[in-house]
């Protein structure tokens, strides 16, 4: 079991992980999940011993990694699949680490087998494509048959059938009693592998909870309701007839009708009842997708800005994400300023602060033409240099870092 407790790391005034506590559990395949820059790289690091956390503590099993006997039997991760040295094969790659690791080097064809590189074993990994620099790296944490096991992104790069075989995959080694931990940001590979959920956004805990639990929270279902087009005034009756029945009822741009707060059998009976026909009434069931956006949409750093044909588009359905009217997602919303508690000796943490408001550029002045004072015409003022073109702006401030370490 991983286990972590106030985890905390800064790198200078930058808080990247903040009094982070979960568990992970052995017997289930546990996804972790976060925005771009969120901590999560940060983490798996810590809980591995590459990065030392600033406070708190995290442990596999009970024991700090650096504390465990002959951690590669215990513990096995995949956190950047290119870190191979490209002039070494495939199973060379393999044999060092299982050498120094104390590992059977029969071992390593056992894993080039199960990740089914045995045919490409001697080639030189700097040639390898990207999906079989994954399996490699998924065969180097399968090496010392660990019961724990950390993968940051293992289907990068795969096709269907490596996705498919890494989805098998993990749930067979959960399956097995062991703990698996597993980041992606695939979510519809998180609905069907995973089944227990930690969320983070901007170094911080925002859900632990199983993945039915968490769609349930951080979403609504609806119904949704179509009546004949060439009928507009069914649609009308059939509002006031479901409102009347205590449904919240809203309107599609497309004609149709999104209504919460009534089963379907019910809407039938409404429906029937007020003598109006129905083309449509399907369940609309809320996906992981739609609930992790909807609890993360405001812990993402990263946005694009406004496309300069975005006023061709078709104008968004309503407010909120998924559909309109939505109310605000549970659970964490960063709050004004800092959301990160400044501790005695910190600095102020520029990493977390919301996002300053683009400023806006100057309007062109129009002021009215100066008055002459009073008295002789002044005499013709001296010809003046050409100014002196206006500097290049200062670069930005780069305080947020961009590397491995910031997500």
């Amino acid at each position: 079991m991983i286990e972590a407790v106030g985890l905390t790391k800064r790198y200078g005034a930058k808080t990247a992980v903040h009094n982070l506590s979960f568990q992970v559990r052995p017997g289930a395949v546990t996804g972790f999940l976060g925005p771009n820059g969120s901590g999560k790289s940060t983490t798996m690091r810590m809980i591995l011993g590459l990065d030392e956390p600033t406070s708190g503590r995290v442990t596999i099993g009970g024991h700090p990694f650096r504390n465990l006997p002959n951690a590669p039997r215990q513990v096995g991760a995949l956190l950047d699949a290119k870190a191979v040295h490209g002039g070494r094969s495939a199973y060379n790659h393999l044999l060092s680490l299982a050498q120094l690791g104390g590992i059977p080097a029969r071992r390593v064809d056992e894993v080039l087998g199960v990740v089914g590189l045995q045919g490409v074993a001697k080639r030189r990994s700097k040639g390898f494509s990207l999906g079989m620099g994954q399996r490699l790296g998924i065969a180097a944490a399968l090496l010392g048959d660990p019961q724990v096991l950390l993968f940051d992104e293992p289907v990068n790069g795969l096709d269907p059938e490596g996705i498919l075989w890494v989805r098998n995959l993990m749930k067979q080694l959960a399956a097995e009693g062991r703990t698996v931990f597993v980041s992606s940001h695939l979510m519809s590979e998180m609905a069907l592998t995973a089944d227990h959920l930690i969320v983070i956004g901007r170094g911080q805990l925002m859900a632990d909870m199983s993945v039915k639990d968490f769609i349930s929270a951080n979403s609504a279902d609806f119904a949704r309701v179509r009546t004949p087009e060439t009928e507009p005034a069914s649609r009308e009756k059939l509002t006031a007839a479901l409102v009347e029945a205590g449904g919240q009822v809203l309107s599609e741009p497309d004609g149709g009708l999104r209504v919460t707060g009534l089963p379907l059998p019910r809407i039938s009976d409404v429906a029937h009842g007020a003598d109006v026909r129905l083309w449509e009434l399907s369940p609309h069931q809320a996906s992981l997708e739609e609930a992790y956006m909807r609890m993360t949409q405001g812990a993402v750093d990263y946005r694009s800005t406004a496309d300069q044909l975005a006023a061709l588009a078709p104008p968004p359905p309503g407010p909120g994400y998924g559909h309109p009217g939505a109310p605000a997602p549970q659970g964490w919303a960063p709050p004004e300023g800092n959301p990160y508690p400044v501790l005695p000796g910190e600095q102020p943490n520029p990493y977390a602060q919301a996002p300053a408001a683009a400023p806006q550029p100057p309007q062109a002045a129009h002021p009215a033409a100066p008055q002459p004072p009073a008295g002789p015409p002044p005499a013709a003022p001296a010809p003046q240099p050409a100014p002196a073109p206006a500097p290049a702006p200062a670069p930005a401030d780069l305080t947020k870092r961009d590397s491995e370490d910031a997500r």
